[in-house]
Formats: C-alpha cells, structure tokens, sequence
C-alpha cells in the first residue's frame, strides 16, 4: 500500500469520511480513538464500519485507528470493526511487541496489517526495537508529539523558530530507525497549525529529506502539500535511473563514477527504493 498521505477522519463523522475518500489522501484514518467522544464510540464504530463495507472502489486505504490496548473501549472496537476488513489497523499508545501481542490476543483472531503509533507515552520509546519481534504484521510505524509532551509533562514540543525540542527530536529520530530496522516505511507526525501552510512545507520537505516516506494530515488543505514533498519529483528520478542504468550496464563493478560522483551499492539501493515511489 502506497502511503504518502494519511488523513484524519472523525469516525463519528460519515458525511466527512465521504468527502475523504475524493481528496487524493493515500490513506484515510477513521478515527475511533480521541476524535471520538465516549459517548459517541458506539455511533462511530457503526459508521465506519459501514464506511468500510461500501467503500471498496475508492482508490484510498482504510485504516482504522482503534483504541488504546489498555482501554475499556478496545474490545467493543474490534468486534464491530474486524468484520468489515479494514486494509490496516493504527494502533495508538503503542508500546512495543507487548502492544502488539495483546491486541492479537485481544482479537482472537489474525489481524489486517498494523501501523503502530509509538512514542505518545514515555515508555514507549524505551520499546521501539521491539516491534522488530512482529515486523511482518505491520505496514509502517509512526509517532505522536502532542500526547508525549503531555506525557512527560512539557509546556511545548517546539522551540521558538519551530524547531522540535531535544526530547521530541529524540523520539523521531528513534521511530525512523525504528521503522527502517523493521523494513517499513517511516510516517511523519501531524503538522497541527493547519493555517501555517509554509511550517508544513518545511517540515515535509525535512521528513522526506531525513528517510520518510510518508506523513500525518489532520485536514484536506494538508493533503497535496504532503503528496508533492513525499513523491520524487522528474529531476530526482533521473538521477535515480542514471544510477540504476549504470550498474545494469556494469553489473560487475561494485563502485562507479556518475557525473564526477563516486556511487555504489548504497545509492543503488536508494536510487531502486525511490524509483519505487514515482507516480
């Protein structure tokens, strides 16, 4: 599944989930979880599980995002929703294999592919390597900022220029290798100002520079601007081929030599994934 873009929709919200599905987002994220009011998690749960059962010629995968493990909402959640064959499940609070495990066992039964969101509490980012233990149940691994500074207790993830703080750097960077060691893309956190359309640039451009592949997005505005920084554009594809066109010309040189620029094994391994990610 292709995963440039992944938007948030209230799972409460069916008229909003219609109106997703038509704005280019890779992936929509049914939000059972905290767009949810208690309440209302009974409604929501009916709609998006009727959402997935009529939306199969969308063009957009449907992940849902349930509730924490440790919820008393989680087991409700996954019997309305397993049913209707989500493509992934977001698990929130995600605290390494032991998340995992519970959840399997809580749905007594196999589970679509996963995309764990890791680093919203402290001891969470302690567990990060462990998802390696179940790297082929999941389809990608992302973070949280916004509940990790409530977690730890921080009056802000960002400096004065935006810039993350040390803390929020550090568990980026440990979800990017993280995701890398488990062999799955890598997804930005969400941009929250939705009206600071340059910060998103940045940060998009940053994410994809630093080895994401893809990113959070909590309104429609949100969605090209991440589309275009997540997808290579015509001047890094040729750059990409030229490479690739030379070792298959040379397929017995280890190193070689492409406008005065040593390359080898390494940047045909990224030249190949980044092909992999034109339109």
């Amino acid at each position: 599944m292709r995963l440039r873009s992944l938007l948030f929709v209230p799972g409460d919200r069916p008229d909003r989930m219609e109106k997703a599905l038509k704005l280019g987002a890779d992936a929509l994220i049914l939000d059972l979880e905290d767009a949810v009011a208690p309440a209302a998690k009974d409604e929501a749960r009916a709609a998006v599980a009727a959402q997935l059962a009529q939306a199969r010629d969308h063009g957009a995968t449907l992940i849902v995002r349930v509730n924490p493990v440790d919820s008393s909402f989680i087991a409700d959640d996954l019997a309305a929703i397993l049913p209707a064959s989500p493509d992934a499940i977001m698990l929130p609070k995600a605290e390494g294999k032991d998340s995992i495990e519970t959840l399997q066992d809580l749905a007594g039964q196999s589970l679509p592919p996963l995309l764990p969101l890791t680093c919203e509490t402290p001891g969470s980012v302690f567990e990060l390597g462990s998802f390696r233990d179940h790297a082929t149940t999941l389809c990608g691994l992302t973070w949280g900022a916004e509940d990790l500074a409530s977690g730890i207790g921080a009056e802000s993830n960002r400096d004065s220029a935006g810039a993350l703080t040390p803390p929020f750097a550090h568990a980026r960077t440990m979800t990017l290798f993280a995701a890398k060691a488990c062999g799955v893309p890598a997804i930005e956190t969400v941009h929250p100002d939705i009206r600071d359309e340059a910060g998103l640039v940045r940060r998009a451009a940053r994410a994809a520079q630093d080895g994401f592949t893809g990113m959070m997005a909590i309104h429609p505005s949100q969605v090209p601007i991440i589309n275009r920084a997540f997808t290579p554009d015509a001047n890094a594809i040729a750059r990409a081929q030229a490479i690739v066109d030379a070792f298959a010309n040379d397929p017995g040189m280890g190193v070689l030599t492409i406008n005065g620029k040593m390359v080898d094994a390494a940047h045909l391994k990224q030249a190949q994934a980044l092909l992999l990610r034109r339109d």
